[in-house]
């Protein structure tokens, strides 16, 4: 299988993977409104039909190396996106612990970006 086309809406909060021109995966995501400046995972959803393709994987893989360009980390609060990050740390790395703790006290605060 070919890897799936995948678009970044910073602007919505959607990695969105394409099969052509349909949407068959997608992360929900918002950036941190302040320092220290993240990108957050919040929630990744492969369409059934496209489920075990590594649709989900090429997403994360693709959020990480977002993250990486933008020089902040990525802070997995989905489980997928976290599994993913544990099995791979080279791919991974591990956003400090006060990055964490205000990442999760935005989406408290603000759970509309959920």
């Amino acid at each position: 299988m070919a890897e799936p086309r995948i678009v970044d809406d910073r602007d919505h909060g959607r990695l969105t993977a394409f099969e052509g021109e349909t949407p068959v995966g997608v992360i929900v995501y918002f950036a941190l409104a302040d320092d220290p400046h993240a990108l957050v995972a919040v929630h990744t959803v492969v369409e059934t039909a496209h489920e075990g393709k590594g649709i989900a994987g090429a997403l994360v893989r693709e959020f990480y190396a977002l993250a990486a360009a933008d020089g902040v980390p990525v802070v997995p609060l989905c489980p997928y996106a976290a599994r993913w990050a544990e099995r791979h740390p080279d791919e991974a790395p591990a956003a400090p612990p006060e990055v964490v703790r205000a990442a999760k006290r935005q989406l408290k605060e603000r759970p509309e970006l959920w």
